[in-house]
C-alpha cells in the first residue's frame, strides 16, 4: 500500500485509539475508583440530622445494594464539606472543628474499634482501653490521632474531651462499644478542619452527635461483618440535592431518593 494511502488509513484508528485509551486519571472519582464496597448515607439537605445509610458492593455490572436501607443520625447542626479524597468544594458549607456538623464527600474507611478484644469484621480491629483518647485540640502535635495516653507524652493531650472508652469516662456511655474511623482529615494538617469522626452507635434513635455517623447496634453490626478492608471500602456522606448532582461525575450509585 503506498504510504499517502497507509496514513490516510491509519489516521482514523489512531483518533479512535486516543478517544478510546486509558481511563482519565484526574476524573473526580480517581483516588477511590478501585474501591469494591461503598457506605452511602444520605441526608435531605445540609441542615438534616438524620439520614439512611446503604450498602454497595461494586461488580462487573456496577454498583449493586447490600441489604436495606437503614436510619443513623448525623450532626447536631446537620454536615458541611470535609476533607477527604473528593476535590474540595464550595457549594455548601465546610466542616470545621467543633462545629456540630458531619463531614460531607467521599472518604476512606480506617480502623475499627470497641470496648471488646476482638470483633466480628473484615477491618483492622483495635480494642479501646481506658488510656486511649483521640486528640481533638487543634494545638497538639497528635491532633486527629486516637492515642495511648500512658505512653505518649506531649503539650495538650490532656486537653483533649475524647475518651475512647466513654463507658468508664462518660457515665456508662456505649456509644464507642462498636464503630470505625471516618479518614477525614486524615494527617491532621487543617488545624481546625475538624478531628475524632466516626461511625459509631447511637445513644439512642433520633439523638445527634458532634459530627459523627451513629445507628442501632444491629444496623452497625451487619456493617462491621460485611465490610473487609482488602476491598478498599470508602464512605460517602452527601444531601440528596448535592448526590444527585454529582452522582455521574462521581460514579457513585443509582439511588432512588
Amino acid at each position: 500500500m503506498p504510504l499517502r494511502r497507509t496514513a490516510a488509513f491509519l489516521l482514523p484508528l489512531l483518533l479512535a485509539a486516543c478517544a478510546h485509551g486509558p481511563a482519565n486519571t484526574t476524573r473526580d472519582d480517581a483516588r477511590w475508583a478501585d474501591a469494591g464496597q461503598l457506605v452511602l448515607v444520605t441526608s435531605a439537605d445540609w441542615a438534616a440530622t438524620t439520614g439512611e445509610l446503604r450498602r454497595f458492593e461494586r461488580s462487573a455490572d456496577g454498583w449493586m445494594q447490600v441489604g436495606e436501607a437503614v436510619p443513623v443520625t448525623l450532626g447536631r447542626n446537620g454536615s458541611g464539606w470535609g476533607l477527604g479524597l473528593n476535590p474540595q468544594r464550595g457549594d455548601g458549607p465546610v466542616k470545621r472543628e467543633g462545629d456540630g456538623k458531619a463531614p460531607a464527600g467521599v472518604f476512606a474507611i480506617g480502623t475499627a474499634f470497641g470496648y471488646a478484644d476482638r470483633a466480628n469484621t473484615g477491618l483492622p480491629y483495635k480494642p479501646m482501653t481506658t488510656n486511649d483518647w483521640c486528640i481533638d485540640v487543634p494545638a497538639s502535635n497528635y491532633y486527629n490521632r486516637i492515642v495511648d495516653r500512658s505512653v505518649v507524652k506531649a503539650p495538650d493531650l490532656d486537653q483533649s474531651s475524647e475518651p475512647m472508652r466513654r463507658d468508664i469516662h462518660a457515665n456508662g456511655d456505649q456509644r464507642y462499644r462498636e464503630g470505625f474511623v471516618i479518614e477525614h482529615n486524615a494527617d491532621g494538617a487543617a488545624r481546625q478542619g475538624g478531628s475524632c469522626i466516626f461511625a459509631h452507635l447511637w445513644k439512642a434513635p433520633g439523638e445527634t452527635t458532634a459530627g459523627c455517623t451513629a445507628m442501632a447496634p444491629a444496623s452497625m453490626e451487619a456493617l462491621l461483618a460485611w465490610l473487609d478492608a482488602r476491598r478498599k471500602p470508602v464512605f460517602v456522606l452527601l444531601p440528596k440535592t448535592q448526590y444527585m448532582a454529582l452522582k455521574q461525575r462521581w460514579m457513585l450509585p443509582e439511588v432512588a431518593l
